[in-house]
């Protein structure tokens, strides 16, 4: 059997391929993303996940590669990952009462065949409307610091979220 390695130091990415009850092991990207190249949301998060994996396979003969891409889409601007806690507070009052778009993209990559799968998913997330000390308590539990949009929809984020239209995984 192939060795498959999840291209991510992602605790919530370890966590749903572990769900599988696949044997894996972790190597991070060194991939560094860029939000600002000229493609469509679903593009680009395929994109920026294909790299990620390329980076890895690189590295790793005969294996099977897991990578993944998660940004936030508001009103056409892409959210990822806050720089500190102030940057995180501005997302969070930019998305406070409004829906937006989390986009995901997944690259599966075999590096002995040299096969590639990628795609994209999209979910409509639908915040509540938040108290200005909502949102500082909530950047004071340093949750929201690694994450694309500034928040955990899996973790403390969850209360902040009114509905969801699509996949609660992604």
């Amino acid at each position: 059997m192939k060795k498959i390695i999840l291209a991510s130091a992602s605790p919530r990415r370890r966590k749903i391929l572990k769900l599988t009850g696949l044997k894996f092991s972790v190597c991070a990207s060194s991939y560094e993303e860029d939000l600002d190249l000229p493609l469509r949301p679903r593009e680009l998060a395929r994109h920026l996940s294909c790299k990620k994996a390329e980076a890895v396979a690189n590295k790793h003969r005969n294996a099977i590669v897991i990578a993944a891409d998660t940004f936030i889409v508001f009103k056409d601007r892409l959210l990822g990952k806050p720089r500190n806690e102030k940057d995180a507070e501005k997302m969070l009052k930019m998305l406070n009462g409004k829906a937006h778009s989390v986009i995901t993209g997944f690259t599966i990559m075999d590096t002995g065949s040299n096969k590639t799968l990628s795609r994209s998913v999209s979910t409509m997330v639908y915040f509540k409307k938040l108290t200005r000390e909502d949102i500082r308590a909530y950047v004071r539990t340093k949750e929201p610091l690694d994450k694309a949009g500034a928040y955990a929809v899996q973790g403390l984020g969850a209360l902040f979220i009114e509905k969801i239209n699509g996949d609660f995984l992604m």
